[in-house]
Formats: structure tokens, sequence, C-alpha cells
């Protein structure tokens, strides 16, 4: 874990080493667009992993309802899978069309 953090400071030395306005902004906004994406991916995958344990736990109890359940199960992952790409879009908003940089 110390590794991961030494890293992440080497590489957020790096990113701010500019010494112009703008350019920290853009540097802001990738670590900003990576933590991001990164949290949301996490929190999406920690979701489906419990909409599947639930489906399959569902399923063992009543296995005629296990048409039902899986149908229920892909909306919910798909509604999932959304928020993860919403955050994307606002991570790429960020990145290439910043709308804090003047």
């Amino acid at each position: 874990m110390k590794k991961f953090f030494l890293l992440f400071l080497a590489l957020g030395a790096v990113a701010f080493a500019g010494e112009e306005g703008e350019s920290m902004i853009k540097a802001y906004s990738v670590v900003a667009a990576g933590v991001g994406l990164g949290l949301a991916a996490l929190g999406g995958a920690i979701g489906m992993g419990h909409t599947a344990a639930a489906t399959i736990a569902g399923t063992a109890r009543n296995p005629g309802l296990g048409g039902k359940l899986m149908t229920t199960m892909f909306i919910a992952l798909a509604m999932i899978e959304a928020q993860v790409i919403y955050t994307l879009v606002i991570a790429l908003i960020a990145l290439y069309a910043n709308p804090f940089i003047g």
C-alpha cells in the first residue's frame, strides 16, 4: 500500500510540475477524472456483485422464479453500469472540453 501511495505522489508531482495556472487546472482535471472513474468503477463493481449474489440466492431459494429474477437482475445491472458511463462522460468533458479553462 505504501508503494502505491508513493507512486501516486510521484506521478502527482510530474502532473503538477507546470508553472502556469492553466496547466494546473488541466493537471487537477486529469487527477479528478482518474479518481472519479476509479471510485465509480469500484462502486459499480460492488453493486453488481451484490446484485448477482442476491439473484443467485433468490434462485436457490425458489428455482421457479429464476427467469423473472434474471430479467430483473439484468435491468438492475444496466442501471448500475449507466452510472459508471455517466461518470466516464463527465470525466471526458473535464479532460477534453474543460469548462474551467477560460
